[in-house]
């Protein structure tokens, strides 16, 4: 279904016609793009909100964020004038976890930081991506190792869907550039060192020159991702 050198051709071009080229190339099909409301989304949530493409926008609130975050949240959805999605954590699955655990375990081992994950933010994804073509996310290659050699576009077999990131190729600065040319609202948090911003407990502001991903789960000496992206 991809033409022959369509992710070639979407390099050459600024973001706002790469979403618009995929949104024509995939027209008919159930587009959604996950927003966490970071610097990269916050740049994708413009470019398909200005344009008005027919691309779903969602996000999932895991119960823990800043309420910074949440700020943002109302603030561009006024700013920009879209629908937004929003799938929080089953219920039940919270109440078990809290009862067995502590509203803490995510601190005390992997494993039990990777079942919180699993229930606040995996299982609602999952929900969101039913019945979806393409997945359209906010990945940059530069952001740890494991996004490095993804490509722009990918068939993944798992979720039976289109993985599409338009920003894979951008550099920080060209992405701080953009944010600032088109006025697009950030987390205030940003100029407070807080490069990634994930639930509250969970990140850390981080120090000149430390890795973007380095106050994410910062107690772990390792692991970066939640699995979101695996």
């Amino acid at each position: 279904m991809i033409p022959e050198n369509f992710e070639k051709s979407l390099l050459a071009v600024p973001l706002t016609e790469r979403l618009a080229q995929i949104a024509t190339l995939f027209q008919g099909k159930k587009m959604v793009f996950s927003t966490s409301f970071g610097q990269e989304d916050q740049a994708i949530t413009f470019a398909i909100a200005t344009q008005k493409l027919p691309i779903e926008i969602f996000t999932l609130d895991t119960g823990r964020q800043f309420q910074e975050s949440y700020e943002l949240i109302d603030l561009t959805v006024k700013k920009f004038d879209f629908n937004l999605k929003t799938y929080v954590p089953n219920t039940a699955s919270v109440e078990v976890l809290v009862a067995e655990k502590g509203f803490n375990s995510f601190y005390t081992s992997v494993e039990n930081r990777k079942e919180c994950c699993f229930i606040r933010k995996i299982e609602p994804l999952n929900r969101a991506l039913q019945g979806a073509d393409v997945w359209i996310t906010g990945l940059r290659a530069e952001q740890s190792d494991n996004r490095a050699d993804m490509p722009m576009i990918e068939w993944d077999t798992q979720k039976n869907l289109y993985k599409i990131n338009p920003l894979m190729d951008w550099s920080f600065e060209k992405l701080e550039t953009y944010l600032a040319e088109h006025k697009i609202p950030q987390n205030p948090l940003h100029k407070k060192g807080f490069i990634s911003i994930g639930c509250a407990p969970c990140t850390r502001a981080i120090a000149e020159g430390e890795h973007p991903r380095a106050g994410r789960w910062w107690w772990e000496s390792s692991q970066k991702e939640c699995g979101l992206h695996a």
